[in-house]
């Protein structure tokens, strides 16, 4: 099943489409999706273009990444006993 998606923000395409304009509102992105990396906090985002222009002139919308991998359960590791040999000093 599909999450719903969390819209952050919206954005302006400029210059024939060479820039995308955004913005964000930080306080809409849930504790859940930001993550700290080398002291310093991120989240992913997605931006997509609208179908149409909305009324206040915005042809882009800002979404939060929501994707999580699926967690891998790798097999316990099993550790082969070999036999000691017998005429070992100690």
């Amino acid at each position: 099943m599909a999450e719903a998606k969390i819209y952050v923000g919206s954005g302006v395409e400029k210059f024939d489409g060479d820039l995308v304009e955004i913005s964000v509102c930080l306080s809409d992105i849930p504790q859940e999706h930001r993550f700290e990396y080398n002291s310093k906090w991120y989240a992913k985002l997605k931006v997509s273009k609208m179908r149409q222009t909305n009324e206040y002139g915005k042809t882009h919308s800002v979404a939060v990444n929501t994707y999580k991998p699926p967690v891998k359960e790798e097999p316990p590791v099993k550790k082969e006993i070999t036999e000691v040999d017998p005429n070992l000093p100690f």
